[in-house]
């Protein structure tokens, strides 16, 4: 007789598995982290299968208690994890079996390691996606306030990093706020589609136990059930979804951190960033870093990796479960804390943001960013636009020439170029001209800025 080298599958081999694979295939030094919602599968599990007759009504309170126990147990440190064990599932198992015996064996009746990773995997996602909205939601309120605080602000809108055209800091603030609305739709989408229930699919053929999948989902919380159980164990594309998810949020996060570090530079000088969300240099002791948009920046780049790990980790595998699919925990663990992070450093530093209004607003005078105003008033006095646009080429060529703004020219000097300008063309010229005139739905006018602030907060 051989001895058995595994409790949950050894009763087919001969011989003992080497001490190097069991550590190379263990998983339990990360998966442990579902262990909350392995057990609550199982106190679902446990409930339908009494219910259905495969367990006594004694025999689901022994495994619910006990399931209780560990659950205790696991909470304050207690548990003893064991690498021999492989995973969650058969830790929290073998734990049971001590503590009610044979109907700790029962429990995994009807179902596989496989559809229970898998439900524990949404379950956990579905908390998860819960929790990073409510950080989204945090960050867009706190986007909310310093654009309402800046909606005057005057600074320069750039395109090519080059200055275009006079914007509102507000507005600027609200085009990230915009950028967040979009990510967390994306996330309640996401979310709908994890939503469904692969428990039952059992290794991946179904069981032939009478189960109740339907019971299962409601306790559980799912709005559905896998309607295919090999698509259900081997389905991983709802967390390559949140990864994609995720990635986009990281990149919004990443273009706002760029702003923030060009901003707080001394070549721009439009912002003052707090201490505490910077740090100084080991050798240069006038340097004030700002590590925090810098980090968020660089940590952009490993959650794209997280998703591209994933993708390359599903993209040849045949149906259904294959071990490779023990590899998709740490990507998804791991991008879960980073963007969680991430999103709470943002929300936290956002409302410290000193604005230098002075300096955007003489900033903003430097570039010719009144410019297209010229030609909007031009073309307002019946000039074509391509003849307006050369016109003004020619002025700004003119005020490089004399280091004059279009602003700073004389009447006299403007009306070389066209005699159709006259008095009120200063109107447009003006910073706080040009941006109130841009006065529509979208556009950057103050006014225009605080209903969408107003409106924004009624949908937040």
């Amino acid at each position: 007789m051989t001895t058995k080298t595994n409790q949950s599958w050894g009763g087919r081999f001969n011989e003992p598995t080497d001490e190097f694979v069991k550590i190379f295939g263990a998983s339990v030094f990360f998966d442990k982290i579902l262990a909350p919602y392995d057990i609550q599968g199982s106190i679902a599990h446990a409930t339908m299968l009494s219910e259905v007759g495969i367990l006594t009504a004694e025999e689901k309170d022994q495994v619910i208690t006990g399931l209780n126990q560990i659950l205790g147990e696991i909470e304050s440190g207690d548990f003893e994890w064991s690498v021999a064990l492989e995973d969650v599932h058969m830790n929290v198992e073998s734990r049971l079996t001590e503590i009610c015996g044979d109907a700790g064996k029962k429990l995994h009746t009807g179902r596989s390691r496989n559809d229970q990773v898998a439900t524990d995997i949404r379950l956990y996602l579905r908390d998860q996606v819960d929790e990073i909205s409510a950080q989204v939601k945090r960050l867009q309120s706190a986007l909310l306030d310093l654009a309402e605080k800046e909606a005057s602000t005057i600074m320069p809108g750039f395109t090519h990093l080059q200055a275009a055209q006079p914007v509102s800091f507000g507005h600027h603030m609200m085009a990230y706020f915009e950028m967040l609305s979009r990510d967390a739709e994306r996330l309640v989408d996401c979310r709908k589609r994890m939503n469904s229930m692969p428990l039952g699919s059992a290794a991946l053929a179904g069981t032939t136990y009478p189960i109740n999948r339907q019971r299962t989902a409601e306790l559980l919380g799912f709005d559905r059930i896998c309607s295919n159980s090999l698509d259900g164990v081997s389905d991983r594309d709802f967390a390559i979804e949140f990864l994609s998810a995720a990635s986009m949020i990281m990149m919004h996060l990443s273009r706002f951190s760029e702003e923030l570090i060009l901003w707080s530079s001394a070549q721009f000088d439009f912002i003052e960033l707090p201490d505490s969300f910077c740090t100084g240099s080991s050798i240069m002791p006038q340097k004030k870093n700002p590590d925090v948009p810098e980090l968020v920046r660089g940590k952009t780049g490993r959650v794209y990796g997280n998703l591209t790990s994933l993708f390359t980790i599903m993209k040849s595998q045949p149906l259904a479960y294959n071990k490779d699919n023990q590899e998709d925990k740490e990507p998804l663990f791991d991008t879960v804390d980073t963007l969680k992070a991430c999103l709470r450093v943002f929300a936290d530093m956002v409302p410290t943001i000193e604005a230098k209004r002075d300096n955007m607003y003489n900033s903003t005078k430097k570039g010719y960013t009144t410019a297209t105003d010229l030609a909007d008033y031009l073309v307002k006095k019946g000039l074509p636009f391509r003849d307006a646009h050369e016109v003004v080429g020619q002025s700004v060529s003119y005020g490089i020439e004399h280091q004059k703004d279009l602003s700073e020219l004389s009447l006299e000097e403007l009306q070389v170029f066209d005699d159709r300008i006259e008095n009120d063309v200063f109107d447009v010229l003006s910073l706080e001209g040009s941006l109130c005139a841009r006065n529509h739905l979208g556009a950057t006018a103050p006014d225009q800025v605080k209903q969408a602030i107003k409106a924004a907060r009624k949908t937040l």
